[in-house]
């Protein structure tokens, strides 16, 4: 005996889990491409290394732009706020911090900043540079 398929069956695609797909990818990039443009924003020209070594995102991050501002994690800040700010911070990152100087910026300045980290309980510094 042989079956007869009805010509009254439909085929029907559901859009809905491929728009969830859709929008979960859409969130993805957009978190990343903003933990990315947390490292560039402010404008540094840093100096030129051989090698780089890729940043962690839970690293304390001090720069000093070429007048001698200060920010910490893109946030401006002064010298004597920078110790009090990065405490909490170093102690949850076991003493590392970033630290990233305009290159043509001013030397005791970058100083300052290196005094302030090392009185804040800085044990370690991750110097920011650009491949050649």
């Amino acid at each position: 005996m042989r079956r007869r398929f009805r010509e009254e069956t439909h085929v029907t695609f559901d859009f809905a889990p491929m728009v969830d797909v859709v929008l979960l990818l859409l969130i993805f990039f957009l978190l990343t491409s903003n933990l990315a443009a947390r490292q560039n924003a402010l404008p540094l020209d840093l100096p030129r290394a051989s090698t780089t070594v890729k940043e962690t995102p839970d690293l304390p991050l001090v720069s000093v732009t070429r007048d001698g501002k200060v920010y910490l994690n893109g946030t401006a800040t002064t010298l004597s706020r920078l110790g009090e700010q990065l405490k909490p911070l170093i102690r949850t990152s076991g003493g590392l911090v970033g630290l990233r100087a305009d290159e043509s910026g001013n030397y005791g300045s970058v100083v300052q900043v290196m005094d302030v980290i090392k009185r804040a309980g800085g044990e370690r510094l991750a110097l920011g540079t650009r491949t050649r």
